[in-house]
C-alpha cells in the first residue's frame, strides 16, 4: 500500500509478465525486510512454522529489536508459538521487549525459560521492570501514577439490563463506554440504545458510537480516529456520549471515560478495560461521575454468570471467567495499578483458594467441571503448538521432521493451512456493490469496473482498503470455494481475497445473508434470523504487517 514503493518497483502494474514480481512484493512477509515495521504478532509467528519462505521472516527479524505488546492477551496455543519464537529470536541475536501490565507468574516463567533463564526470579513490588541478559535476571520496582479508586457494581447480563444502566448514566451527562465480548452483542446493544435514547428524549443531545472489527478496514480506521478525537487525551469531549465497543477498545487506544459498563471477562482483560476509567487528569467531570464506577454484567454474587446464551464461554475459558467472578464479587473497590498484580495472580494461580463465600455447588462447578475442561484444553493447545513449531536447536536435516507443511492463512495452496491462532478458519472479504448492468463498484456512485477485466492500481488499492475478516463457517466455506474474478486474480493485492457482491448492500445465499450496514458494519443473517454469536465470538485478528508509517490492522478478536 506504500505508493512510493509501488511506483519504484513497478508493482502497481498488472500485465501478466509482471504478476510474479507484483505477487512477491505484495505478499505480507516482505514488510519484515524493511528497517522498521509494525504489524500483529502473527507476522513474526509465521517465521517458526513450516510455511513457504518462513526463513525470509526469520532473516528479516534477525539482529533486530523486537517489541511484543500485550503478551498476556493470547490463548495457550498462540502463547506456545510465542515461546517458540523467543527461542529463535535469542538464537538470531535479537533483543526482545515483552510488554504487559497483567502478566501471570506462570506465563512469565515460560517466557523467561524460552530465553534460557532457569534461575529463581526476583520479585520486586509491582509495577516492575525485569531484565534478562547474559549476567542473569534483574528486577526493579517503578513508580506509576495511581488511578482514581473504581467502584465495582454487578448487574444482569442481558441486553436490556445493559441498556437500562447505560441510559441511567447518560441522563447525568458525561462520556461512557460499554465494552462487550461479541460483535453480535455490540450490534444488539447499539440498536437497543437507539430506541431507548429516543424514548428518553436524549437522542438529540447524545453521541452514540459503535466500534468493532467487522467494519471495512477503511471505515474502521475512520471510526478509530473519531473515537480518539472524542475520548483521547486531547479529545473534544461532547457533553453526553456513549461508545459501544468490543475488545478493539480494550487496549492500545489511549481513551478515557467517566463511567463504564463491561461484560464479564478474565481478570487481566477486565482490568485493561477498567484502566480506561478516569484515565486522564481532568479539571472537572459531571458530578454524578466524580467517582469512577464500573458495572460488570454477570457479576451477581448469588449466581454464576450465564456463559452459553451470552456466548462468553465460547470467547473465554469458563474456568477463568468463573474464578474472576468469584474474586470480583468480593472486591467492591479497585485501586489501580496497586491491585492489578494481586488480582491477576489470584485468578491465574490454580492453587489460590476461592473465597469462602462461594457456595458449595458453585465451587464444585468451578473447581471440578470447569477446571477439568480447562486443563484438558490447555494441554491440547500446548501440544498443538509444540507439534507445529520448528525448534532452533534441531539439526537442519531434522528440523522439519513431523512439522506439518502448510500455507499461510488467506493464501491458496493444497493441504493444510498453518495458523497462528486456533478457532474457526477465516477469510478476507471485500464488499463490492453490483449495479443493474453487472458492473462492480467500490462504493455506491463511483464509475465502477468490469470484474472480468484487470483493474487499475487506484481501484485495486481502494478495494484492498475495504477488506473485512470473516469466520462464520458458511461464509468461509462458500467464498473459499469461489474462484476470484479476473479483476482480483490478476492483481497482487487482491488475489488472496474474495469479493462479496452486494445488491442493495445485501448478499443472500438461501436462507442466509450478509448485510453491510453503514451503522452496524457486517451483519450475519442465518436461516432468516440473527446469527448465533457463538460461532464468531470476537473481532477477528488480522495477520497483516506493514512497513513503518503505513496503517497496520489492530489486533482485537469476531
Amino acid at each position: 500500500m506504500n505508493e512510493d514503493l509501488a511506483t519504484l518497483r513497478g508493482i502497481d502494474h498488472s500485465p501478466s509478465e509482471t504478476l510474479s514480481a507484483s505477487t512477491w512484493f505484495g505478499q505480507r512477509r516482505r514488510p519484515l525486510l524493511s528497517p522498521h515495521g509494525v504489524g500483529t504478532v502473527d507476522q513474526a509467528l509465521y517465521a517458526v512454522l513450516n510455511v513457504k519462505h518462513h526463513f525470509v521472516r526469520l532473516w528479516g527479524l534477525s539482529n533486530r529489536v523486537i517489541v511484543l505488546d500485550e503478551v498476556h492477551a493470547y490463548d495457550t496455543y498462540t502463547s506456545g508459538l510465542i515461546v517458540a519464537l523467543l527461542r529463535w529470536l535469542r538464537s538470531l541475536d535479537c533483543s526482545v521487549v515483552l510488554m504487559s501490565a497483567t502478566l501471570p507468574h506462570a506465563r512469565r516463567r515460560d517466557l523467561l525459560a524460552a530465553w534460557g533463564v532457569d534461575q529463581i526470579l526476583p520479585e520486586p513490588a509491582y509495577p516492575r521492570l525485569m531484565l534478562a541478559d547474559a549476567t542473569g535476571v534483574k528486577g526493579v520496582h517503578v513508580d506509576a501514577r495511581p488511578l482514581a479508586p473504581i467502584e465495582v457494581r454487578g448487574m444482569d447480563c442481558d441486553i436490556d439490563s445493559l441498556a437500562d444502566v447505560a441510559i441511567a448514566q447518560l441522563r447525568e451527562g458525561g462520556c461512557g463506554a460499554s465494552i462487550v465480548n461479541t460483535v453480535a452483542r455490540a450490534q444488539a446493544l447499539y440498536r437497543a440504545l437507539q430506541e431507548r435514547l429516543r424514548d428518553a428524549g436524549l437522542a438529540g443531545g447524545t453521541s452514540l458510537l459503535l466500534f468493532h472489527a467487522r467494519f471495512p478496514a477503511d471505515e474502521r480506521r475512520v471510526l478509530e480516529e473519531r473515537v480518539l478525537s472524542l475520548f483521547g487525551p486531547h479529545g473534544q469531549r461532547p457533553p453526553r456520549a456513549l461508545l459501544v465497543a468490543t475488545q478493539v477498545a480494550e487496549q492500545s487506544l489511549d481513551i478515557d471515560f467517566d463511567f463504564m459498563l463491561s461484560d464479564l471477562a478474565p481478570i487481566d482483560l477486565l482490568l485493561q478495560r477498567a484502566g480506561r476509567l478516569h484515565r486522564h487528569l481532568r479539571d472537572s467531570r459531571p458530578t454524578a461521575h466524580a467517582v469512577a464506577r464500573l458495572w460488570v454484567a454477570g457479576l451477581q454474587p448469588d449466581q454464576l454468570p450465564e456463559l452459553e446464551q451470552t456466548a462468553w464461554g465460547f470467547v473465554y475459558e469458563p474456568y477463568l471467567l468463573c474464578r474472576t467472578w468469584a474474586l470480583l464479587t468480593q472486591e467492591p473497590v479497585l485501586n489501580l495499578p496497586h491491585d492489578i498484580d494481586r488480582l491477576v495472580q489470584a485468578v491465574y494461580d490454580d492453587d489460590h483458594e476461592l473465597p469462602d463465600e462461594v457456595e458449595a455447588a458453585m465451587r464444585r462447578f468451578i473447581e471440578i467441571d470447569a477446571y477439568g475442561e480447562y486443563l484438558a484444553d490447555r494441554k491440547t493447545q500446548e501440544q498443538l503448538a509444540q507439534n507445529i513449531a520448528i525448534h532452533p536447536a534441531e539439526e537442519a536435516q531434522l528440523a522439519y521432521d513431523h512439522k506439518p507443511r502448510g500455507h499461510e492463512e488467506d493464501e491458496q495452496g493444497l493441504g493444510l493451512t498453518n495458523v497462528t491462532r486456533l478457532g474457526q478458519p477465516s477469510i478476507t472479504l471485500i464488499p463490492v456493490m453490483v449495479d443493474a448492468e453487472g458492473r462492480w463498484h467500490v462504493r455506491e456512485g463511483d464509475s465502477g469496473f468490469d470484474p472480468n477485466s484487470p483493474v487499475d492500481s487506484p481501484t485495486a488499492r481502494a478495494l484492498y482498503g475495504r477488506q473485512i475478516k470473516a469466520s462464520r463457517r458458511w461464509v468461509f466455506e462458500h467464498f473459499n470455494g469461489q474462484e476470484p474474478p479476473v479483476a482480483f486474480a490478476q492483481h497482487a493485492l487482491l488475489r488472496h481475497a474474495r469479493a462479496v457482491p452486494l445488491t442493495a448492500r445485501t448478499f443472500s445465499l438461501g436462507n442466509r445473508s450478509l448485510n453491510l450496514s453503514a451503522e452496524l458494519g457486517l451483519v450475519y443473517g442465518d436461516e432468516g434470523g440473527e446469527a448465533d454469536p457463538r460461532t464468531t465470538p470476537a473481532d477477528c485478528t488480522s495477520a497483516t504487517a506493514t512497513p513503518a508509517g503505513q496503517p497496520a490492522d489492530r489486533d482485537r478478536s469476531g
